[in-house]
């Protein structure tokens, strides 16, 4: 038996040995035998190597040292040792040495600026970018850089120049680019700085007299008309915009301090003369800004009338038009006449009402913007995840409410969440929606996005009458969905069930937490914004 055993043993030690010994074998003769099929497929594999310095050597050598220049350019009393080559990259260069031009046969070109935003320092960085592949563009310079870039008609230079301002859109240069996108045809760039204004223009620049001079009459009329403008508040604080924005611009080395009224503000109100500002001389050139305004949205409160009144910067006769249309649209609504609301797109964005706030905090919202609005009584709320609105109808206020057991209005609400430069980082916008409510009937109007941030800027578009008959495109659209925008209420104070109070122009404050409804209005020559205890 010991023998069996140990013969078994011999056995079974000869089988590991010789299979390690095979293995070794095998082993061995990969690594010093032929192997050469992985060398090889590595070896007919091109190999891909950016030579960093070759850029940097044409620049440095070509531009920088100006050797073998084979054309002088001259410009702003300066020339530039350059290469023909490089240079027709450019369109203007390229027509210029391949044409009939003189300039084809000879080695200088002088070229006269006419341009006051294209420097010696933007000539240099744009003739430099030729050179190589990529360039450091200086959002300083940006606008001389664009402006030389259009001239040498270099089309990747300026979107990428588009891309900058795109980028670097602020409170300081948000205006600026407008005016220089405009001059040279970006559109992107005028999409999105004039997109940035209509968030901004009420919420931010209200008070920033720096920025605000800087608006031309032009973009204030195109601002002011935008159905998009973020309005805060109600439409009087665009009359009150206005206001400050023509003193700032009439009274330009007047010194003028962010969030404080204007030392000639009140000029207006002390004239001595009962000719309307805006019928004078030295008001003309600011008229457009004050016809674009949707005056019939400025009657909707005695104080604002009242100070519409004092300041006698309107004419009065600009009033009787949009007065006898409230008054109509009013007795037909107490007769019970007035007919289902319904127009195409483009008159209700050109009539509707706009009011608008800001929720600063991620908790419960309640208010109504106040003023007269056809005897509905209209409450939002935000609960942090929607916005709701209510047909808010008390027996105690009957006779200054329609006592129609339902009323129809059409609305479009558009959120919006900004970053640190006031960009707008996520925007939310409802389409044009009919909705019909009972006495203290409410309904959702929409759902906020995950991708809100607070603070969130709310802007409602509102219609509460049919447009005027004589309105084009009248029955063109009829919104059939519902939920939608804020919207408008009776002057009714809350303060009388919930505590609430009157607005100054340029507020928006949030409520409280506790379900407190709040009233917002535009009834206040000043831009403070009353507490809910106030008067």
């Amino acid at each position: 038996m010991g023998n069996v055993l140990n013969n078994l043993g011999s056995s079974v030690s000869q089988a590991v040995r010789a299979r390690k010994r095979k293995r070794g074998a095998d082993e061995s003769a990969d690594e010093g035998g032929d192997g050469s099929d992985l060398l090889d497929q590595s070896l007919q594999t091109p190999k891909r190597k950016k030579l960093v310095s070759t850029a940097k050597y044409i620049y440095q050598a070509l531009f920088k040292e100006e050797r073998n220049s084979d054309v002088t350019v001259h410009a702003l009393g300066k020339q530039w040792h350059l290469h023909k080559v490089y240079l027709s990259q450019s369109p203007y260069f390229a027509s210029m040495f391949n044409g009939s031009w003189r300039e084809a046969d000879e080695d200088y070109v002088h070229i006269e600026i006419i341009d006051p935003k294209i420097t010696i320092e933007s000539l240099y960085s744009v003739f430099g970018s030729l050179y190589m592949d990529e360039v450091v563009l200086d959002p300083k310079e940006i606008i001389s850089t664009l402006a030389t870039a259009t001239l040498f008609q270099l089309d990747s230079l300026i979107e990428r120049c588009a891309e900058v301002m795109v980028e670097t859109t602020t409170a300081e240069t948000a205006v600026l680019y407008y005016e220089a996108a405009c001059e040279y045809g970006v559109k992107t760039v005028k999409e999105s700085t004039f997109g940035w204004l209509l968030v901004n223009l009420l919420s931010f620049y209200h008070r920033a007299p720096r920025w605000l001079r800087l608006i031309s009459v032009d973009l204030m009329v195109r601002l002011v008309s935008s159905a998009d403008l973020y309005v805060v508040q109600t439409e009087f604080t665009i009359y009150l915009l206005l206001r400050y924005w023509m003193t700032l611009r009439i009274f330009p080395h007047e010194p003028a301090q962010d969030g404080a009224e204007h030392p000639q503000e009140r000029y207006f109100a002390k004239r001595t003369s009962n000719v309307p500002f805006l019928a004078t001389p030295q008001g003309g050139p600011f008229r457009p800004a004050f016809r674009a305004m949707r005056l019939q949205n400025l009657l909707n409160h005695h104080v604002d009338i009242q100070i519409l009144r004092a300041d006698k910067i309107i004419p009065m006769k600009w009033l009787h038009k949009p007065l006898l249309q409230q008054w109509t649209s009013l007795l037909t609504i107490d007769q019970s006449l007035d007919r289902l609301i319904e127009c195409d797109d483009r008159v209700f964005l050109e009539s509707c009402v706009r009011c608008g706030r800001i929720l600063n905090e991620n908790v419960l919202h309640k208010w109504r913007w106040t003023g007269f609005h056809f005897g509905l009584d209209l409450l939002l709320s935000s609960d942090t995840r929607s916005l709701r609105i209510r047909r808010h109808h008390r027996t105690e206020h009957e006779r200054l409410l329609s006592l129609r057991v339902k009323r129809q209005f059409l609305v479009r609400v558009s959120l919006a969440s900004l970053n640190e430069l006031r960009q707008i980082k996520h925007q939310q916008t409802t389409p044009i929606i009919s909705i019909t409510l009972e006495k203290n009937e409410d309904t959702q109007l929409l759902v906020f996005d995950q991708e809100l941030t607070f603070p969130v800027l709310v802007s409602l578009n509102m219609m509460l009458v049919p447009p005027p008959e004589e309105a084009p495109g009248k029955g063109g659209r009829k919104a059939k969905e519902k939920g939608a925008h804020p919207a408008s209420s009776s002057r009714t104070s809350e303060n009388q069930s919930a505590g609430a109070g009157g607005g100054g122009a340029g507020g928006g404050g949030s409520s409280s937490s506790t379900g407190t409804v709040e009233s917002l209005d535009g009834g206040s020559s000043s831009n403070r914004v009353l507490l809910p205890n106030e008067s």
